[in-house]
């Protein structure tokens, strides 16, 4: 039996020009989980990560701290969500700017608004796929996985992607999933057993790599 590790990237920019895009920290975060997986003498028979730069940078830094990855895999289907059309179909109009800690929530508030309408289909934002659609496309990575790995694979993606994993594994309803969602934290670990005939969960969100009194600081969800 195999451990599927799902990865979330390490912090971006939020509030930037460029959200896709690892901070300084964003970068320490995963190249300290690579060093972590590497200590404990994890190895991987295969890594797989999205098309965004935040999940391709985050791949190339745990791959930097272990020192013995495999060659990854592009899978478009672990890209995130698009935040900014999800809150242009739902809240049509100016939104609030990011810029306080009382905006900053008012911010994440209408974004899960908005994640739920989309998973009910109630709106359909600009350029995206429906949200069945979009589930599928993960749903069937993690089917993938299933068929062809019986050890150690890493995914590196991002918070919808594996809230929508663990969603579909648990069999939540929409409000819940995006509550996980919200609370994945960067860099952090969700692991599923691998067996042939499903995927189960053994762990989520947790951040051993960070464990430490000099990386207190290092705990973020952005």
């Amino acid at each position: 039996m195999g451990t599927l590790y799902l990865v979330r990237h390490g912090q971006a920019s939020f509030g930037a020009d460029d959200y896709d895009c690892l901070s300084e920290l964003g970068r320490r975060q995963c190249l300290q989980l690579g060093i972590w997986l590497r200590e404990r003498g994890i190895r991987f028979d295969a890594a797989l990560h999205g098309s965004l730069r935040r999940q391709r940078a985050s791949y190339e830094a745990i791959a930097e701290g272990h020192g013995e990855m495999p060659a990854a895999a592009l899978r478009p289907q672990l890209d995130e969500y698009d935040s900014h059309a999800l809150l242009a179909a739902a809240h049509p109009g100016p939104l609030p700017t990011a810029d306080t800690p009382e905006a900053y929530r008012r911010y994440f508030q209408l974004l899960r608004e908005a994640l739920q309408r989309w998973m009910l289909g109630e709106i359909a934002p600009a350029g995206m796929p429906a949200y069945a659609d979009w589930r599928a496309g993960i749903v069937g990575v993690l089917g993938e996985i299933q068929r062809s790995h019986t050890g150690n694979v890493l995914l590196v993606a991002s918070g919808g992607p594996i809230s929508t994993a663990v969603g579909h594994l648990l069999q939540t309803p929409p409000e819940v999933t995006v509550d996980l969602n919200m609370r994945i934290r960067n860099s952090s670990l969700t692991e599923l057993a691998i067996t042939p005939r499903r995927l189960m969960l053994v762990a989520f969100n947790h951040l051993p790599h960070l464990d430490h009194p000099e990386r207190e600081g290092w705990i973020t969800f952005t």
